[in-house]
């Protein structure tokens, strides 16, 4: 079966549909490529996914623990390099709390760095991953 069904809708925009759940999501080329902008950009899409596949897997690990990720939030800045166009770098920041001992840290950390989508972005994609632990 498949993963995903989509179309092309035009205007340089597609909806994809999961099969799974029929939870549809669109995509539109950027601004700086001839697209509107108004919805994730394929690529945005993969940090998108390097960011959500790294916090699942925290999520995965640390319910292993017993620890409580709830609100946990991260960001990520897409880097696109040039001739020819594709992602260069994904810059992810995990906010996690203050109160994971330094065990718990590292459990974590190797966790993310050692997602699916991680390990399956292509090595000239530069991932640079921080984690804070605010108060």
């Amino acid at each position: 079966m498949s993963t995903a069904t989509a179309r092309y809708a035009g205007q340089l925009r597609t909806e994809a549909t999961h099969v799974a759940s029929g939870t549809t999501i669109f995509t539109d080329a950027p601004v700086d490529n001839h697209g509107r902008g108004q919805a994730f950009s394929p690529t945005d899409l993969v940090g998108a996914a390097l960011g959500s596949c790294m916090m699942t897997i925290m999520g995965i690990v640390a319910e292993r623990h017993q620890l409580d990720l709830t609100g946990v939030s991260w960001d990520v800045t897409k880097h696109m390099l040039a001739d020819p166009r594709r992602i260069g770098q994904l810059d992810v920041t995990f906010r996690l709390p203050a109160t994971l001992s330094e065990k718990e840290r590292a459990i974590l950390e190797n966790a993310a760095r050692t997602c699916p989508v991680a390990l399956s972005l292509n090595p000239e994609i530069r991932q640079q991953v921080q984690f804070t632990y605010d108060a």
